[in-house]
């Protein structure tokens, strides 16, 4: 852990401080009269946060942050992208005030919600489609695993969430409403209708605006979440009256359980009874976060900070959907990368636009190993604004592998490699003291990398004939690399081969010597450092690969 984090913090550049030390002054404004603020920011500055929440009560509760889940659907991509850059803020939050404050991290699980279509790619949807409007958590479970649709993707959420080590609280918007926890908001909501409704309709169409209510009772005949009018409001007893289409004239309390709000007012409710400090949304719900920010004030509440994200797109630039399937699941990203590039990806740029497909896997994983080997030497600024500070929450890993993913690629390819058993046998040499055990994360990278070019490198592998000049200097290198003992392991000595080489036949610039050596050995344009490759794969065999690939063996 770095020393003098707090001061460390204030002056980090990277997006999840700027966040924090806004999340701070936040709480500070919306806990504080201004001299008290003033004062408690002097000493959170001196490092002295223990101090501030001893002498100023209000900053004894705790801070909250929350994310949303809508589970009609299984978590997925956008769930852990949420989750994840939510935890950094939280962690450069705890760095910048010395972890003296409470943080909780609520994980909401919007289950109440009426199920209004059947989803793609459940089993058993034709009994999806009989439970059509009940609540999630009353639609019965296709997977026949839990007691209702809702209860099992919970389940699937809270799994996702806990196989990435998250810290959080998971709270269910059926077991919230019915508990009683958000009676006295709802309550509130009913007293000043009139004040919602004067911000919510003129967001909707004419038709919609006819028959809008923020309530949607749960009838009590159907157990359907209504889309009603409200007849009438009782403030004082707590009700509201609608007209049930399996019922009639009915009348219902708002609390306990009864009604569910639509989901703009239920967002700002949600703020409002939970306190929630900070929430993050994509770029599309900006129009929906300033909506909710007008009803939760006028519920009496103070709208979160937070930001909103640039959403990913695919391979040809265009949005991404869940219906059309163009982009990446969890599933598929865990296939080819470990869950830390993922942690990475997810840190970069997050108001920029980013293409979500295979093809930035590899740079990602390489991307985050070499973080963790430069955290080794910066000097603590940096490595607070290093991603793997906030990736491994301020304590990444020593080391973190010995090669290069790419590297693993181009060895599974020129080693024909179809088990892990047959790249371990080639670290053998190079080192002699690694195995699975002691190389945990180079092991998982083995795994990925024999995935990754079966379905994508493999496919596209293209070799090409040597021109004269590059024949020749393939033939010059592997007479050099002959002479040297056969035994070799030393990557540096025979990187200066490849150099002196490139350079005595007039490559110039060098990259186009490199780009030879890829395209006729390998059958890609780009590749490992060579010298690294060859002494893993070992002397010998990459003489034989050079003189295959001189005499254009590799290219027939």
């Amino acid at each position: 852990m770095l020393q003098n984090l707090e001061t460390l913090a204030r002056e980090a550049k990277s997006w999840p401080f700027e966040q924090a030390r806004a999340l701070l002054d936040h709480v500070l404004k919306k806990r504080l009269s201004d001299a008290e603020r003033d004062a408690a920011k002097l000493l959170i500055d001196a490092g002295k946060a223990d101090e501030a929440l001893a002498t100023f009560e209000a900053l004894q509760r705790p801070v909250v942050l929350e994310t949303g889940y809508g589970p009609s659907g299984l978590p997925h991509m956008g769930t852990f992208g949420e989750v994840a850059r939510t935890t950094m803020v939280r962690n450069a939050f705890r760095a910048l005030t010395g972890d003296h404050w409470p943080t909780r991290l609520i994980a909401f699980s919007d289950d109440m919600d009426g199920l209004r279509k059947v989803p793609e790619g459940v089993p058993n949807p034709e009994m999806l489609a009989e439970d059509l409007h009940l609540s999630l958590t009353r639609v019965r479970d296709p997977f026949g695993t839990h007691d209702s649709f809702g209860a099992h993707n919970n389940a699937r959420l809270r799994a996702f969430l806990d196989g990435f080590g998250f810290d959080y609280e998971f709270m269910s918007s059926t077991e919230t409403y019915r508990s009683g926890r958000f009676d006295a908001v709802l309550l509130r909501l009913l007293e000043r209708f009139d004040a919602v409704q004067a911000i919510m309709l003129p967001t909707l169409g004419p038709e919609r605006r006819e028959t809008y209510s923020p309530f949607l009772p749960v009838s009590p005949i159907t157990g359907h979440v209504l889309q009603v009018p409200t007849l009438e409001r009782n403030v004082e007893k707590g009700t509201i009256v609608f007209d049930d289409p399996a019922g009639g004239r009915t009348e219902l309390p708002v609390t306990g359980g009864h009604v569910k709000l639509q989901w703009k007012p239920d967002w700002a409710m949600r703020w409002t009874a939970l306190d929630v400090d900070y929430e993050m949304s994509g770029k599309d719900l900006i129009e929906s976060v300033r909506e909710s920010s007008k009803l939760c004030r006028a519920l009496g509440g103070v709208p979160p900070e937070g930001f909103n994200y640039e959403l990913f797109l695919d391979v040809e630039g265009k949005k991404i959907s869940k219906s059309k399937g163009n982009g990446l699941t969890m599933e598929q990203w865990l296939r080819y990368g470990t869950p830390e590039s993922l942690s990475w990806y997810m840190f970069q740029s997050p108001k920029s636009a980013k293409s979500l497909h295979f093809n930035v896997i590899p740079r990602a994983i390489d991307d985050w190993l070499g973080a963790i080997d430069a955290y080794r030497t910066q000097e603590p600024a940096r490595r607070i604004d290093n991603a793997v500070w906030s990736i491994h929450a301020g304590h990444p890993p020593e080391v973190a592998s010995p090669v290069s993913f790419a590297l693993l690629l181009n060895l599974v390819g020129v080693a024909n490699a179809s088990n892990k058993a047959q790249l371990w046998a080639y670290f053998a040499r190079y080192l002699p003291d690694a195995t699975p055990e002691n190389e945990p994360v180079l092991d998982g990278l083995m795994d990925r990398a024999l995935n990754y070019y079966e379905d994508f490198v493999k496919p596209t592998k293209s070799y090409r004939l040597p021109d004269d000049r590059e024949k020749a200097a393939l033939l010059d290198l592997a007479a050099r690399l002959g002479a040297l003992p056969a035994g070799t392991t030393d990557g540096e000595l025979i990187q200066g081969e490849v150099y002196a080489v490139g350079k005595e036949h007039g490559f110039e610039p060098l990259r186009g010597w490199f780009a030879a050596l890829y395209e006729v050995l390998l059958g890609a344009s780009q590749g490992p450092r060579f010298g690294s490759f060859a002494a893993i794969y070992g002397l010998p065999q990459t003489i034989q690969l050079i003189e295959a690939g001189a005499e254009g063996r590799l290219a027939a």
